[in-house]
């Protein structure tokens, strides 16, 4: 039962759906087909309820919180969709230096940045105007301009449904890595809340991304206001399309598609000239976007009712006459291009439900 990422759901509702009960309607893809079933939890006990009542008759769950990072099959999901829409934010500990705010799964994760940095709580700014919701970030580690939030998680608290009970969980039991977690590609654990230890700081933690850097007239490791920390990110991802806009077809997306992907040092020494992050334990990671502008798709790159964005070239975007299989074929087409021209193989970013890359 992996929280699929909020995304916009407020936006999206009012979206005619392109069938009855479609899943489409709740994606900022803007693409599935229908549900089987339909509930709504605004509460994380009717959350527990609804998952424990369908594990109990056997049939598959689906938590949706908006769906920002899910691609959903042209034949939607069979079984019982969650729409998961609980809210909350509240101080749970703190010492003179930091704060713990515990979030709930369905509040919307930008909403809880911007409210961090109203109260002067430094370590998620550079996380502003990330679509889904808080509980969807542990799922994914989700990260952006150098933070990542599995580092200021400091317990996840989520729904065993193989031991039937509410555990709190540790970052370490949360297996953290890049753009993963123990509950990626997992239907144990439904996330219900999660607890970020913050600065308490009016400035940022130190820039570690060398674009928001330059963004601000700085260098890596300064701090900036937060407010400026947010502004300047949010201006970033709108230059990019990564900021819903519903007259914009740019942004009909899952945002970036494909992962960064991580190779040895020995493949990565085969390869010439590349732009390249050391990623440890003798292994390099690789900008995506670069690959895939070198193999030959550019920005407006299109398929079938489908396209690369013309403003960021990792996000695959729904023209509004798409479907999944286009989707997918398109990025099949890229990720063969990519292997064929560097012998590196892309992996998807978002979910895969009732459907295959």
């Amino acid at each position: 039962m992996n929280l699929v990422p909020d995304a916009f759901a407020d936006h999206l509702i009012d979206t005619p759906p392109a069938a009855e009960n479609s899943l489409a309607v709740y994606t900022t893809l803007r693409l599935g087909g229908p549900a089987g079933t339909l509930t709504t939890a605004v509460h994380a006990d009717e959350a527990v309820e609804t998952v424990r009542a369908a594990s109990s008759a056997g049939r598959p769950v689906l938590v949706l919180a908006g769906g920002s990072n899910v691609v959903i099959g042209d034949a939607g999901f069979p079984g019982e969709t969650l729409l998961l829409r609980t809210g909350g934010i509240e101080v749970v500990g703190e010492d003179p230096s930091s704060v713990v705010v515990r979030v709930a799964a369905g509040e919307t994760w930008d909403d809880f940045v911007s409210y961090a940095v109203t109260n002067g709580w430094s370590g998620v700014e550079c996380l502003s105007g990330i679509p889904g919701s808080a509980g969807a970030t542990p799922i994914q580690n989700v990260g952006a301009y150098g933070q990542e939030v599995g580092h200021t998680i400091e317990a996840v608290h989520a729904y065993d449904r193989v031991a039937d009970e509410i555990r709190r969980m540790t970052p370490a039991e949360c297996g953290f890595g890049y753009r993963a977690s123990v509950f990626k590609h997992n239907d144990r654990y439904l996330v219900l809340s999660v607890d970020f230890r913050l600065a308490k700081s009016g400035d940022s933690a130190p820039i570690r991304y060398a674009e928001l850097a330059r963004s601000l007239g700085g260098e890596a490791g300064d701090r900036v206001p937060l407010g400026l920390a947010r502004d300047t990110v949010l201006k970033l991802r709108a230059g990019k399309g990564m900021v819903l806009d519903p007259e914009d077809r740019d942004t009909w997306s899952v945002g970036s598609f494909f992962t960064n992907p991580v190779i040895s040092e020995e493949l990565f020494r085969t390869l010439g000239e590349i732009p390249h992050w050391p990623a440890g334990d003798d292994m390099v990671k690789l900008p995506a976007a670069w690959l895939i502008e070198r193999a030959g798709f550019p920005k407006g790159f299109a398929g079938d009712g489908v396209a690369i964005s013309g403003k960021h070239t990792l996000a695959l975007t729904n023209r509004g006459a798409g479907s999944t299989t286009a989707l997918l074929d398109l990025a099949r087409t890229i990720r063969d291009g990519v292997r064929e021209r560097f012998g590196v193989d892309l992996h998807p970013e978002p979910v895969l439900v009732n459907c295959e890359f």
